[in-house]
This record gives structure tokens, C-alpha cells and sequence, in this order.
């Protein structure tokens, strides 16, 4: 075996390397509308001209017709539970250690899903079409996202 360190002792098959990405995102029109919202403790979506379907967050165009979408429709911030899973699985750097659950919610209103934390509620007792109300940070707290909202809670308790 050689001393020198230049000498390589077989071909390289794997190489760990940390690496940090930095992301700037450019909010649209539509994303601005929505953005702006949640800032003021609204939820917004936006309508297809076409179809008529209620996109949330808010979308430039309508994934069923492909036309721009343009009316903002002021929605509440209750829903119902399209699918979810239970996280079992520790996730590096979240505070939210498991199990919790994590869930697509369609608020009344909207023709789309989208996730967020599940709340106030025994993870086994979670079911599909379980009506949830959002629980919102204080309003000292909010900021241009959907982070404003802690969780989602069964609404009228936890076997809804």
C-alpha cells in the first residue's frame, strides 16, 4: 500500500457531501391573491371560468380546462378529510415529532385538496370525510402562509 495521497486506492463508488439550497419564489398574480389573504386570516380560492371549479391555494389556471382562472371566492375554513396517512417516521429538523397526522382537506367550497396537520384528536379516531375546522395561530403570528393554521380539528368533536 502506498504512502502518498495522491495515489487512489480504487474507483470512488460513493461520496457524501452536505449540500444547501437557497429558493426564491416568485409569487404570481393568482399566489399573491391567496398569499395576501392568509395574511389577513382569509382563505381564498379561485374560480374557473369554464368549468366553475374553486382551486386553493389559487391557481393562474384551471387543471381541468386549461383556461385562466378569475374570480376569487372567499371560503371558509372548514372542510372535510380526502385522504391521510399517519407519520410514523421522524422527519430531520420538524419540531412535530410523530405519530401525527397529515391529511388532504377540501374545504367546503373547493373542488381541490390540499395538506395540512391534523389536531385535537387520538390519531386511530381520524377517519375519511371527518368534518375539520381550522385552529389559527394568533394573529400577532401571521405571516404569507398556510402555517398560519396550526392544525385542523374535528369540528363538533372528534367522532364527526
Amino acid at each position: 500500500m502506498s504512502s502518498n495521497p495522491n495515489e487512489s486506492a480504487g474507483p470512488v463508488t460513493m461520496m457524501q457531501a452536505p449540500l444547501y439550497l437557497q429558493y426564491r419564489f416568485t409569487a404570481g398574480t393568482s399566489s399573491l391573491s391567496f398569499l395576501h389573504a392568509i395574511k389577513r386570516g382569509r382563505l381564498i380560492g379561485r374560480r374557473c371560468p369554464g368549468c366553475e371549479s374553486v382551486y386553493i391555494p389559487c391557481r393562474g389556471s384551471c387543471a381541468r380546462c386549461g383556461v385562466a382562472t378569475c374570480d376569487n371566492i372567499e371560503l371558509t375554513d372548514e372542510g372535510v378529510i380526502d385522504k391521510f396517512t399517519v407519520v410514523h417516521i421522524p422527519i430531520p429538523n420538524n419540531p412535530i415529532k410523530p405519530p401525527f397526522v397529515v391529511a388532504h382537506i377540501r374545504l367546503n367550497g373547493a373542488d381541490n385538496a390540499f395538506h395540512h396537520l391534523i389536531g385535537e384528536v387520538d390519531n386511530d379516531k381520524v377517519k375519511l370525510g371527518m368534518k375539520v375546522k381550522a385552529v389559527w395561530r394568533p394573529e400577532s403570528e401571521w405571516d404569507y402562509g398556510l402555517d398560519n393554521i396550526r392544525y385542523f380539528k374535528p369540528l363538533g368533536g372528534e367522532h364527526d
